[in-house]
């Protein structure tokens, strides 16, 4: 029940990070930032591990998690603006 809470929490942080990055804030609600968060967690700790062999506990926070969970929602956004735009 803790990692669920966890990965909502960092992943809504996350996401809502994200979206003031990529002035997508005024267009998504809270859920829709916990949804991009928990996504670009996944895809930034799916590429730390491939690119720089970092492994990230999922079961706790840490300012390295958040940051991966930030950067990986970053991109997720800028593929949807791309293909959205395209």
């Amino acid at each position: 029940m803790w990692e669920l809470l966890m990965w909502l929490l960092i992943g809504g942080l996350a996401g809502w990070i994200a979206s003031i990055i990529m002035k997508t804030d005024a267009q998504m609600g809270a859920g829709a930032n916990i949804v991009v968060g928990v996504i670009g967690a996944l895809i930034g700790g799916w590429l730390a591990r491939m690119l720089f062999d970092v492994n990230v506990d999922p079961s706790g926070f840490s300012l390295i998690s958040l940051v991966i969970a930030v950067l990986g929602a970053v991109l997720l956004l800028w593929l949807l603006k791309l293909v959205k735009h395209s």
